[in-house]
């Protein structure tokens, strides 16, 4: 059996970014059902030394984005950190989603042994294309995808594992 490193990649970091979004539709109703100014749930924190929520959904995006962008062999493209509405955040997730689907699937079929490094200097990472999928870019991606779940539902906001996981 081969592994595809396509079908590990795009249609895991797709699933997840379409959830996330229908998430931040529903943290959206909340605060306007409850009264509670939208920075509130934008900026909660699950603890004083952890990203926000806002925070934690444009990291998910840049894993998702750079991850496939490195297996597919293209530059990953950057994002400026600009969003303050959850309409942004959407906006965010829209064009990481766009991104991914416009790369060639041959190129990141090809990946599994590619050299991968993600970033320069002292910072420097580097992998071979599966080791850098498995063992660094999801953990990353579920790690910040998970959080920000967390954060809205810590703060009342009625989602659940359903929610989380999305249509596959």
């Amino acid at each position: 059996m081969t592994f595809s490193m396509y079908d590990a990649s795009v249609p895991v970091f797709k699933q997840i970014l379409t959830s996330l979004s229908a998430i931040i539709d529903k943290a959206e109703a909340h605060a306007t059902e409850k009264k509670i100014e939208p920075a509130a749930l934008l900026q909660a924190r699950l603890y004083p030394d952890m990203f926000p929520f806002l925070r934690q959904v444009q990291v998910a995006a840049d894993f998702a984005k750079g991850c496939c962008a490195r297996l597919a062999g293209v530059d990953v493209p950057r994002y400026d950190d600009t969003e303050h509405t959850f309409a942004d955040l959407k906006d965010r997730i829209a064009k990481t989603l766009a991104f991914i689907d416009g790369l060639p699937q041959d190129g990141i079929e090809a990946s599994a042994q590619r050299d991968i490094s993600t970033s320069s200097g002292a910072n420097a990472k580097h992998f071979k294309g599966q080791v850098y999928l498995a063992h660094y870019a999801l953990p990353h991606f579920y790690f910040h995808a998970t959080t920000a779940y967390a954060i809205l539902r810590h703060n009342g906001v009625e989602v659940g594992k359903k929610d989380f996981i999305g249509a596959f």
